[in-house]
């Protein structure tokens, strides 16, 4: 979940780099001519960890008779800026955070969808994520598919506090709760619920007054905190053990794994709405086909095959992380337990209460902001 820019859901120190098809690979199975110059044989995949699973891309490879090779990013932000500076080349389909995906369309590095094409396929998601759907659309074209989800708000270990002291973000600035409250430095997941309860919409074009306010927002939430850390791991011990209260600046991301290992006193909430505005977060990934890919059939396939109900069980349940999916036909598919884990019985509470991730306006202010008062603090 580090990074310069906008969004993402992973730490670079959970990621690994796989090795796939390199340049000589990819012109030895084209018959030595670029990969863009006749059928395919291969597809370039860059994707977060978890897409890569041999039990979601072998069945893939099998019936479509074509080799998959993975590029794994370590934030979105990254993935696009690599992609928008000319890699965009030298991949086929992108599976990362929502908004970069809906990025590559005003980039000029996205081969647009045919709604019509994957009506069957919006027929199966939720009504929610059914065409047209805004985040992902470009003047009225589909940049992409959505792939997994989830929210961001207050994680809490019920064995030492209750879920109804976190339906605000008023413990975090609780004298009380001084040195109990986790920050994860990941980014702007932190800065946006803290700038929701300070009353500022932080998906809208902000002026000087409200990012002073976010500021001081920043700067009281730092008095009150006891640690600030970038790798989960360290945050999910705390949490455990009950060092921490709750980590902020996370959310389902940091429950499920633990939830998954039988830890169920794990819980990720939103926030009640305050003074009308909503303090949730929704997230979202989505795969994008990349402009002139390779074989742009396959690549449309490969989406098709992400999204495909059976699929999705997987992708929402992986060794690294399990997340929701926009599939409502999968919802039959999972276990009692899996959907206790995800927290299936909360998640349409937690969607009405939580505004839907897109790059702010204003996110190079907020993360200096952010940098300038940590400095400070430390």
């Amino acid at each position: 979940m580090k990074q310069s820019k906008g969004l993402t859901m992973f730490s670079p120190d959970r990621r690994r780099v796989l090795q796939g098809l390199g340049a000589a690979g990819l012109l030895a199975a084209t018959g030595g001519l670029p990969g863009r110059a006749q059928a395919a044989t291969a597809l370039k995949f860059m994707c977060w960890e978890g897409y890569d699973s041999p039990a979601i891309l072998g069945p893939f490879e099998a019936a479509q008779d074509v080799s998959v090779s993975v590029d794994l990013i370590t934030d979105s932000p990254g993935g696009f800026a690599k992609l928008a500076a000319g890699a965009w080349r030298d991949f086929d389909v992108v599976a990362t955070d929502s908004p970069w995906v809906q990025r590559m369309g005003p980039a000029g590095i996205a081969d647009f969808l045919d709604d019509a094409e994957f009506a069957d396929v919006y027929e199966s998601f939720y009504p929610q994520f059914r065409a047209p759907f805004a985040p992902l659309d470009f003047e009225g074209k589909a940049t992409g598919l959505p792939t997994r989800w989830g929210w961001v708000g207050p994680t809490v270990n019920t064995k030492f506090d209750k879920l109804e002291t976190w339906r605000s973000y008023a413990p975090c600035f609780d004298p009380a709760y001084k040195d109990k409250i986790c920050l994860l430095d990941w980014g702007d997941w932190p800065i946006m619920p803290m700038a929701l309860y300070a009353g500022i919409d932080p998906y809208k074009e902000l002026d000087d007054a409200e990012l002073n306010e976010i500021r001081l927002v920043l700067r009281a939430l730092f008095k009150n905190t006891r640690a600030i850390v970038g790798d989960l791991s360290v945050a999910q011990k705390g949490l455990m053990d009950g060092s921490f209260r709750a980590l902020i600046g996370g959310g389902t991301y940091c429950t499920s794994a633990l939830r998954k290992d039988g830890q169920k006193e794990i819980m990720s909430i939103v926030p009640e709405p305050k003074d009308g505005l909503k303090q949730g977060i929704i997230w979202m990934e989505a795969g994008g086909v990349v402009k002139d890919p390779a074989d742009p059939a396959k690549a449309r396939a490969l989406l098709r095959h992400l999204t495909s109900p059976e699929v999705a069980v997987d992708l929402a349940w992986t060794e690294t992380t399990c997340n929701l999916v926009p599939s409502q036909a999968a919802e039959a598919l999972f276990s009692d337990e899996q959907k206790d884990v995800l927290q299936m019985d909360y998640m349409w509470e937690a969607w009405e209460k939580s505004h839907f991730h897109t790059v702010a306006p204003n996110i190079d202010q907020m993360l200096e902001i952010w940098s300038q008062e940590l400095a400070a603090a430390r």
